[in-house]
């Protein structure tokens, strides 16, 4: 039952965000279970998902992405809002629009993210153990050493890393722009669907929208780097397009 789904998160998560989201704008309900990052590796694993998060638990289903969890809630949920165009042409668009997001955006503001973010531990700790347990906590915290320079070697972060995810982001953004251009309200037809979603989910990072999710470093508090690229995109025709899309339906 609907009732019953768990959602394991890392809660700061922006694939975590596009699930959690799209859940609720479809009026799902569920349990969310947050975690830190690497040690969510647990509950993944022993949930039957593998080692990322999201893992959506729907009864003896497990959804162990983002995508696969926005495909079940439009099969198994449509009689709610559902993600994709119903025609077949649109539907296509969406999904290869989500495709690009899901590989070409989100590991990329994920990266410039953590890149400002691991050099300030306190807004680091503040930003990832919010929502989850306090054994895990206090777990995170003892390990904070190891398991950054763990995220850094396997995540690729560095400053060169992050210059070339911003090239990266940089080139999504305009793609967006270009498709915006003639005035379409959203990016595939004329509703709100996943194409949108997940764009404006996976810019977050780089966006700092007020109505996500979780709570999120405030543009006062982030590092003086990633704030002028934060005021970039937000001034760029996708940036104001993906606010406005957490405006009007987050």
């Amino acid at each position: 039952m609907a009732s019953a789904y768990r959602l394991i998160t890392i809660p700061p998560s922006h694939f975590c965000e596009k699930a959690r989201w799209a859940l609720e704008h479809a009026g799902i309900p569920y349990r969310e279970e947050g975690h830190p990052p690497l040690l969510h590796r647990v509950a993944t694993k022993l949930s039957g998902g593998g080692h990322s998060t999201p893992v959506l638990v729907a009864g003896d289903r497990v959804l162990p992405d983002s995508t696969e969890i926005l495909q079940f809630i439009d099969v198994e949920h449509a009689d709610g809002w559902r993600p994709y165009p119903t025609d077949s042409q649109l539907r296509v668009e969406a999904e290869e629009l989500e495709e690009v997001f899901d590989t070409r955006l989100g590991p990329h503001t994920r990266r410039i993210a953590y890149y400002h973010l691991l050099q300030h531990d306190e807004l680091f700790l503040a930003s990832v153990l919010t929502g989850v347990g306090s054994f895990e906590r206090a777990l995170f915290r003892a390990l904070v050493p190891l398991i950054k320079k763990l995220m850094r070697v396997g995540m690729r972060i560095d400053e060169e890393g992050a210059e070339r995810s911003l090239g990266y982001v940089q080139n999504v953004f305009a793609s967006v722009g270009e498709i915006l251009a003639d005035g379409r309200s959203y990016l595939v037809g004329k509703k709100f669907g996943a194409a949108d979603l997940t764009f404006a989910a996976l810019a977050a990072p780089v966006l700092l929208p007020r109505s996500y999710g979780s709570p999120l470093p405030s543009l006062d508090e982030v590092p003086a780097g990633l704030l002028a690229q934060i005021e970039e995109f937000r001034s760029s025709p996708a940036g104001e397009f993906a606010l406005r899309i957490y405006r009007d339906h987050r």
